[in-house]
């Protein structure tokens, strides 16, 4: 790879973006620092923003009426959008621009290595949940419906068709039981019944850790609203338990002791959810996707979350049965 001829191109969009910008902003920019891909940290004299990119006007606007909706509801840790522009919206090379509060950071970072951080990060998602529940009539024509089941079983369709690939990397004993815990998943879920009468919020969606930030000032906030939907809260809190079980070691006995989660592990749909092994299934489907599975460092955390971690989660998926059968 020509990483020089890379980084050329990079600097020339960024100079190419500044320059529009100057254009577009009643003041001077200092300075730009590219953040992730369309996301970008903005210093002016007297001011920092981050400027983010949209593929459409409506997913803009929409992330923008939704921000406010939570801050005037009382959610306070969020972000809120500005308006700098002279003659709004930004639009540059085909992407649609907004201008973010910036929130300076922590030097202690929030992490679910450690367990004050995930039951914090529990909390602050309860508390957008009670927020966001007040504000699904309000947007029930523009934000989509969650579809758990239908998402998993295409999720593990995709796999299926990819086991070409994978059983070049995992052991076909190993495969065969990740299977078997989806399919227990899924049945188990179709039986039960009491997701489809709990109530209804808007859903962040994507409750991965970076989408937390700790602030200078300690406290916790929820960023990135890119995937919201409408459903029931259990679809968030699966795909926590989800993102923080590798760092409890798969553990069910220490899961229980999250009182949050310890509800929620009382309902038998629940359990059978959490055996779905979604993150393996998208992790794999991921990288054969972008063709990166011969990369030694793309697909080391992939098979690290596969078979390193399986023992660990076999247990697990033990408890998550035996927890079950005693519902008979």
């Amino acid at each position: 790879m020509n990483t020089t001829a890379k980084h050329r191109g990079d600097d020339l969009f960024k100079n190419r973006l500044l320059t529009y910008l100057q254009e577009q902003f009643s003041f001077d920019i200092d300075g730009i620092k590219p953040i992730r891909k369309q996301v970008y940290q903005v210093r002016t004299h007297d001011r920092t923003f981050i400027l983010k990119g949209f593929s459409s006007y409506h997913r803009l606007k929409l992330q923008e009426t939704f921000t406010a909706s939570l801050l005037n509801e009382g959610f306070a840790n969020t972000y809120a959008f500005y308006e700098f522009a002279k003659e709004p919206p930004l639009f540059f090379d085909r992407t649609y621009y907004g201008c973010l509060e910036y929130i300076q950071p922590s030097e202690d970072s929030f992490s679910y290595h450690l367990k004050k951080d995930r039951l914090e990060g529990l909390d602050l998602l309860k508390a957008f949940h009670d927020t966001s529940e007040k504000l699904v009539s309000r947007y029930q024509t523009v934000i989509p419906m969650f579809k758990q089941t239908e998402k998993w079983r295409e999720r593990a369709s995709l796999f299926l068709n990819n086991l070409p690939v994978i059983r070049y990397f995992v052991q076909k004993e190993i495969i065969n039981e990740l299977l078997s815990w989806a399919d227990w998943s899924l049945k188990g879920i179709e039986e039960a019944s009491h997701f489809q009468t709990e109530r209804q919020v808007i859903l962040h969606g994507d409750v991965a850790h970076h989408n937390f930030l700790r602030a200078k000032n300690q406290s916790l906030y929820l960023l990135d609203f890119d995937l919201i939907a409408k459903g029931a809260p259990h679809a968030d809190y699966l795909q926590y338990a989800n993102r923080i079980l590798p760092f409890m070691k798969w553990s069910f006995e220490d899961l229980v002791k999250y009182p949050l989660m310890k509800q929620y592990l009382d309902e038998k749909d629940f359990l059978y959810a959490l055996a779905f092994p979604t993150d393996i299934f998208r992790e794999w489907n991921r990288i054969i996707r972008e063709r990166t599975y011969l990369d030694p460092v793309k697909i080391r955390p992939v098979l690290e979350l596969t078979a390193g971690q399986f023992a660990e989660r076999q247990r697990f998926i033990r408890a998550l049965k035996k927890a079950a059968d005693e519902y008979k």
